[in-house]
């Protein structure tokens, strides 16, 4: 054997160290939560290549962008407080039947003319507090009553949607309260208010998520509720206001659809919840807690909102976007997966 050989097989000498070469920078970079949104950006990307070649300037033009944020901005605000929640390791069936319920409440006759005498500022206090309200319940419940969340937000889908129907009567109740419509339906800078909304939800919730205390507990309670708690986290108290903030986000989106529909009625947010959940777990988060990002979810959300449109714009069966609308997802979750496993993989071959 080579002196050279000998050598290189040789433990290093006491008290050294070997040496260990840095991490792969591009493998460091799949590996993180801007990673594992690349298939979503993947398959996005292919979705305006199809929309692109089967529909041409009908769907590249200005107006049907704005439409797609504009569909995606109300599912994708629910969707923001949604993240928080799974990320804790729970889940909200009740998102739409709340937003549902602040939309009748707000839209009230009594409230609508009080709103006229002072600010239609009232109808967004209404909503808000309808909201908020509905998420305190099943916050409450499911932390000190130590019910699942999947028992006690069935519970709130099914009795927010019935108050809605006896308030509303099942029946729809158009707003009238021009202020209210004026703001709503407004531009700025030529991007409808609605998907401004929708901008700064999202931005807000990355910042709560990523670089705030908030944030870091919520990802500690659904990586390890256990140990959370063992480390000093109020998990109980923690739970309840991630479920208040749930149900913030779906008084606002309740505002929102009053304000382009014109109407408030118990049929709004109907199934939302499946959108909702489908878009955040896509999206990138653990459905069983212990990561979330809030980019993935907005991708997700607009993912969604995209491969509707493409649907309408070549006008395609119902039955045929239903069966396409479930091969992408999992197409884009696979992408998801393999660029993550990439990642996972240099990252560890660089140690």
């Amino acid at each position: 054997m080579s002196e050279s050989t000998t050598a290189a097989l040789q433990p290093p000498p006491s008290g050294g160290t070997a040496a260990v070469p840095r991490a792969n920078p591009l493998g460091k970079f799949l590996g993180g939560s801007v990673g594992r949104s690349i298939g979503l950006v993947v398959a996005l990307a292919l979705l305006f290549i199809v929309g692109a070649v089967t529909s041409g300037e009908r769907f590249l033009n200005l107006d049907n962008m704005l439409t797609i944020l504009r569909y995606a901005s109300i599912v994708g605000v629910i969707s923001i407080g949604a993240t928080f929640v799974i990320t804790a390791g729970g889940i909200d069936l009740s998102v739409g039947s709340v937003m549902g319920l602040s939309t009748v409440l707000a839209s009230l006759t009594a409230v609508q003319l009080a709103a006229t005498n002072s600010s239609w500022l009232l109808m967004v206090v209404v909503a808000l507090a309808v909201a908020v309200g509905a998420g305190l319940i099943n916050g409450m419940i499911i932390a000190y009553g130590n019910v699942v969340a999947f028992i006690a937000t069935l519970a709130m889908l099914v009795g927010a949607r019935g108050v809605a129907e006896l308030i509303s009567g099942r029946s729809t109740q158009i707003v009238t309260n021009r202020d209210f419509l004026s703001v709503m339906r407004s531009n700025f800078l030529g991007v409808p208010l609605l998907i401004w909304i929708f901008l700064l939800v999202a931005a807000a919730g990355w910042f709560l998520l990523n670089r705030t205390t908030f944030g870091r507990r919520t990802v500690a309670i659904g990586g390890n509720l256990e140990a959370a708690r063992l480390a000093g986290i109020k998990v109980k108290r923690h739970i309840v206001w991630l479920y208040v903030l749930s149900g913030v986000t779906a008084g606002i989106a309740g505002i929102m659809m009053m304000g382009r529909t014109t109407a408030g009625t118990s049929t709004h947010g109907l199934l939302y919840e499946l959108d909702v959940i489908a878009a955040v777990v896509v999206g990138g988060t653990l459905l069983i807690g212990g990561r979330g990002t809030i980019v993935g979810t907005v991708l997700g959300v607009l993912l969604f909102s995209t491969l509707t449109n493409v649907f309408t714009q070549n006008n395609l069966d119902t039955s045929v976007q239903a069966v396409a609308r479930g091969a992408i997802i999992v197409v884009a979750v696979l992408l998801q997966q393999r660029f993550a496993v990439r990642g996972t993989g240099r990252r560890k071959g660089a140690l």
